[in-house]
């Protein structure tokens, strides 16, 4: 039998509480999801729920506070077909409604392939943050996209994590809304005001070429090496975890650092001590629909950029001469050496003020404030409340 958690709803919240499921771990990389939810939670109950730990145990629910967000984490016992241990997950999110009273509450989804555990739950709207195409990731399961199609049909309204996705999400849904990477502009400008050179970072000399972020099939390795091998000199600092690639795969040099993965709030004294920052993302299936959040928070503390040819950071940044667009090795070297010779000069004091002007216009306070008001347009006027165990269809706004 599944057991049941105490209650620990925020007592704040004033508008319909905030169902989310995640494919992220809310203690990965600090994200386009954390930086909504936990904007979310400042005016209504955000439960947002992991993809379940399987182990030798009974069902529970395991919850805890993050920046006002409830995380919870379904462990689930070991031994069961896919199917069945949705159901096991779908009972404890429907004992999660009951245990904290939920009679009115929206329903956020990241992933598709979760959508079975949502059985039984009854939520006022559905959202579907199609953040990435995860059907175009290495190792994606063939049925994500049949999840996809029936998510559509459930959801009441769509925003996309860029405008290329944007473009292509359009098609399938009467409701669909481009949100693109925004940005925290006065975190990162804590880049600007001289913090202290980080202790694994210190040593290395200059100049330093900088990445951070999620080190996996996108992640161009080819063309590191390659510009690594034709620059000894230059420093690459490469910042975050490992996913789903062979360690063994990547390059390995004398001037490549690798300093695994660092939280939020240490990125801008990286940042601080770069010359260069890089998004040398590869041209595959995965990146066709990325809509990198480093380009802006690069932008933000002050260092200049060189990204390949990402659809939505040629649009707008490539266009607004604000990061230089580059994809073979010797375009991407002389794109990093051009940004190299501009450093402390009239012409990156004044691509900075142009990007200062742009950044000017964006922040998650923002972007949240807007999805809110779609996400209430999205809402019916009056509904019958009913207990998560009466609803037959998940997530349904008809």
């Amino acid at each position: 039998m599944p057991q049941h958690h105490q209650s620990i709803r925020p007592t704040l919240a004033t508008r319909p509480a905030l169902i989310v499921l995640a494919h992220l771990r809310w203690d990965f990389v600090f994200q386009r999801p954390q930086h909504l939810m936990t904007r979310a939670a400042r005016s209504r109950a955000v439960y947002y729920v992991e993809e379940p730990i399987f182990a030798e145990h009974g069902d529970h629910l395991k919850t805890r506070r993050e920046g006002g967000v409830t995380v919870c984490t379904p462990h689930i016992q070991i031994g069961f077909s896919a199917q069945e241990s949705q159901a096991r997950t779908a009972r404890l999110l429907g004992a999660l409604v009951e245990d904290e009273g939920l009679l009115d509450y929206d329903l956020w989804v990241y992933t598709p392939m979760e959508l079975p555990v949502t059985a039984g739950l009854n939520p006022r709207v559905t959202v579907y943050d199609c953040m990435d195409e995860l059907a175009n990731f290495r190792g994606a399961p063939p049925e994500l996209r049949v999840r996809e199609a029936q998510l559509f049909d459930r959801a009441g309204v769509v925003f996309t994590g860029g405008q290329r996705l944007y473009e292509a999400k359009s098609e399938r849904h009467p409701n669909v809304h481009a949100f693109p990477s925004s940005v925290d502009v006065q975190h990162f400008a804590q880049a600007r005001s001289g913090p202290n050179d980080p202790a694994d970072q210190a040593a290395l000399p200059r100049p330093r070429l900088g990445f951070y972020g999620v080190i996996d099939e996108r992640f161009d390795t080819a063309l590191i090496a390659e510009v690594a091998r034709r620059q000894p000199d230059w420093q690459f600092v490469l910042i975050g975890p490992v996913v789903k690639i062979d360690p063994a795969e990547l390059p390995r040099a004398a001037n490549i650092h690798y300093l695994g993965m660092k939280g939020y709030a240490e990125l801008p004294a990286y940042l601080a001590h770069w010359d260069v920052a890089l998004l040398p993302f590869a041209r595959n299936a995965a990146t066709e629909f990325i809509s990198p959040t480093k380009t802006p928070e690069y932008l933000a503390a002050g260092v200049g950029v060189v990204s390949t040819s990402i659809r939505d950071v040629i649009r707008p940044y490539g266009d607004l001469q604000l990061a230089r667009i580059a994809d073979s090795p010797d375009d991407f070297e002389a794109a990093c050496k051009a940004l190299l010779d501009e450093v402390g000069t009239e012409a990156a004091r004044q691509r900075q003020e142009r990007a200062d002007q742009y950044l000017s216009a964006l922040s998650w306070d923002r972007t949240w404030a807007r999805m809110a008001e779609v996400i209430e347009d999205a809402a019916p006027i009056t509904r019958p409340l009913a207990p998560a165990s009466h609803a037959l269809l998940t997530g349904s706004d008809d």
